[in-house]
């Protein structure tokens, strides 16, 4: 099977990660991976066991659970050993509290041994998390950055809860999503930086037309420059 490229986008909650992933990994016929699904599963299983004041226990939750990711229909589901738990995933107590469990060492650790096993020889992958392009897969093929600024993330994630009918004020986005920047950005695992190699957009001001257009513009230039060929 001929060679594939892996493209790691990382940057902040609300900065247009995932719908990009997905849309060039469509274009690309390429598997998408969303990471923060994973956290977010671990963050169920804290808060549905009662251990969230407890490390330890949460670090053996990420070590020993089957964690299994699948794109249908456009979205990602969750599996977790066996469960479908996606719907329990996007609720506003469950955003408020995945930052505190993805900054534990022990579950990162644990959390990108997995993500790596998740690369297949000769399969093409789009991966998109935090610190995708910095430690899961430094050697990516692309690394792209991604950032907006922080009302303009408020207000997506408040339209997003909208259109399933659970409105949440943005004032409480818009701290919770700040409190989630400053964890990610400053805890000793794994923080969320950008790779000194990877491509800086800032989609606060484009449409996520132009946003992807950049993206797949850098995929198309990794691609040629390495024999590859693609799709689109």
């Amino acid at each position: 099977m001929s060679k594939k490229l892996i493209v790691a986008i990382d940057g902040p909650s609300g900065s247009g990660k995932s719908t990009s992933a997905k849309i060039i990994a469509q274009k690309l016929g390429y598997l998408y991976i969303d990471t923060g699904a994973m956290y977010r599963a671990i963050t169920f299983l804290a808060i549905k066991d009662d251990i969230m004041d407890h490390p330890k226990a949460i670090v053996k939750a990420a070590e020993e659970s089957d964690i299994k990711l699948k794109y249908l229909n456009g979205a990602t589901q969750v599996f977790v050993n066996g469960d479908d738990i996606t719907e329990y995933l996007r609720t506003h107590e469950l955003n408020e509290k995945v930052s505190m469990v993805s900054q534990i060492a022990g579950v990162r650790k644990a959390l990108v041994k997995k993500q790596q096993m998740m690369k297949l020889e000769g399969e093409g992958i789009v991966m998109e998390g935090r610190d995708i392009g910095t430690v899961v897969f430094p050697d990516a093929d692309v690394k792209i950055f991604l950032t907006a600024g922080l009302d303009e993330r408020a207000s997506r994630r408040a339209k997003e809860y909208e259109k399933k009918g659970k409105g949440v004020p943005v004032h409480k986005i818009k701290s919770n999503l700040s409190m989630r920047d400053a964890i990610d950005s400053t805890r000793d695992a794994n923080p969320l930086i950008k790779a000194d190699d990877a491509i800086e957009v800032d989609s606060s001001k484009i449409s996520i037309e132009q946003q992807v257009e950049i993206i797949f513009q850098q995929v198309k230039k990794a691609a040629k420059s390495k024999g590859i060929k693609i799709l689109s």
